[in-house]
């Protein structure tokens, strides 16, 4: 009985996705529920599985085609009975062909001719096994010993790039029998030149066009203005060092900067509910709740998982949430819901050494801080120069309904509460 693996319904408003992976291979044994397909949305990574167990018979589909809801990737063979176990599939005897006598022609003393290699036979064998017929036709146009190669495929068999391997390491393997080993020229340093690497050209993956179109979207749509202030991190920094042991074996999970920056950003958000605002056409949309958005970066690219109701959250449930973030965008197993109703965005930039930037609006939001890296510089305090580990923080913010007066005093309640973090906790 034969099934059909098909690309399953998509969530809302994703079209089709790419497939990234095969976990399985034409010939292997599937199990009902295991996951057979990676397919890349342009917002999260979804596994399609196998609907009954049997042997995946066909792939019709390949890594880096798009496919849509409904499209069929390939077949399974099922039993036709549940709980029969389907054997593996059995691999084909290949019968290992004799390597056939030479004939001795023996020459008189005085007219031997030295040889340089040994002899090779007219249907070089492998100690591994049978030769394919492309690498026994380049065994014999170069007179090798299959003998004296490494082979890397199955049960040591020869492939097509051992031999080419041996080729470009070995200098002698290309001479024909008989002749002499030539001398080698010390080539000038400067005669060698670098050889220039190929074009290559790939498509955008679905989450990385999502993100570009998203980012042009923010800038052609809204109009974008920055503004900067920069923090001494001395109080929070102390506190982290003091705390940090105590914290991770409490709760399971290190004390970063990102959750005192939530909570500096809710205080923020509370007195210029501005900020925690979207335009939607020509009206603008107060949220009563505090969605922040956490961008994570990810190989395939940046994803902004939400938290949810972060005026509820404590330290270490920011902490907690944004480490499960992160490991889910790594893995692609973040959900559709976790990337969408968020209300504002922060930018972690320092994580990746960045000390000066301007983050651009994740819309339809209307606001996102960008934190940056601490670093050490000389700052004036009640009339003394001393050393204090600084950060460069940049807010960008939709112009259009948020003006600068309000967006410079919440960056400046920002920098108030992380500098004095003890009257943000204590409320």
């Amino acid at each position: 009985m034969i099934k059909d693996i098909v690309v399953p319904q998509l969530p809302e408003s994703v079209q089709e996705g790419v497939i990234t992976a095969w976990r399985k291979n034409a010939g292997d044994t599937v199990t009902a529920g295991e996951i057979l397909v990676d397919l890349e949305t342009d917002k999260i990574v979804l596994e399609v599985t196998a609907e009954a167990g049997g042997i995946l018979d066909s792939v019709s589909r390949h890594v880096g085609d798009r496919v849509k809801p409904g499209d069929v990737l390939g077949k399974i063979e099922s039993t036709v009975k549940t709980g029969v176990s389907i054997p593996p599939p059995v691999k084909p005897i290949v019968a290992k062909i004799e390597e056939p006598k030479p004939v001795e022609h023996p020459l008189e003393p005085s007219t031997a001719v030295p040889q340089k290699f040994a002899p090779i036979a007219e249907n070089p064998i492998s100690a591994g096994g049978e030769l394919t017929p492309a690498v026994r036709r380049m065994i014999v146009e170069h007179k090798l010993n299959p003998a004296d190669i490494s082979g890397s495929g199955p049960d040591g068999r020869l492939t097509k790039a051992d031999v080419l391997r041996y080729l470009e390491h070995s200098p002698r393997a290309t001479l024909k029998l008989g002749d002499a080993a030539p001398e080698l020229v010390a080539t000038p340093q400067a005669d060698i030149q670098p050889a220039r690497q190929p074009e290559q050209r790939t498509h955008m993956t679905p989450l990385r066009a999502r993100i570009a179109s998203r980012l042009v979207e923010a800038q052609h749509t809204a109009a974008l203005l920055t503004t900067f202030n920069e923090i001494n991190m001395q109080v929070v920094k102390e506190l982290r060092e003091k705390y940090k042991d105590l914290f991770e074996k409490e709760h399971g999970v290190k004390l970063g900067y990102v959750s005192f920056f939530a909570k500096a950003c809710l205080e923020g958000l509370k007195k210029f509910p501005i900020l925690n605002a979207s335009v939607d056409g020509d009206d603008i949309v107060h949220h009563g709740y505090f969605n922040l958005g956490v961008a994570v970066s990810t190989a395939r690219g940046l994803v902004v998982p939400v938290l949810r109701d972060v005026d509820t959250l404590s330290l270490a449930q920011i902490e907690l949430a944004i480490a499960d973030f992160a490991k889910r965008a790594e893995t692609g197993t973040l959900r559709l819901d976790d990337l969408q109703g968020g209300t504002f965005t922060i930018s972690n930039g320092g994580v990746f050494g960045s000390l000066f930037s301007t983050p651009i609006v994740n819309p339809p939001q209307s606001a996102i801080l960008g934190m940056h890296r601490v670093q050490d510089r000389p700052v004036a305090e009640k009339g003394q120069v001393v050393i204090r580990p600084m950060m460069y923080a940049a807010l960008t913010y939709d112009h259009r309904i948020i003006d600068g007066r309000e967006a410079v005093q919440f960056l400046a309640t920002v920098k108030q509460s992380i500098e004095d973090p003890a009257k943000m906790l204590l409320d």
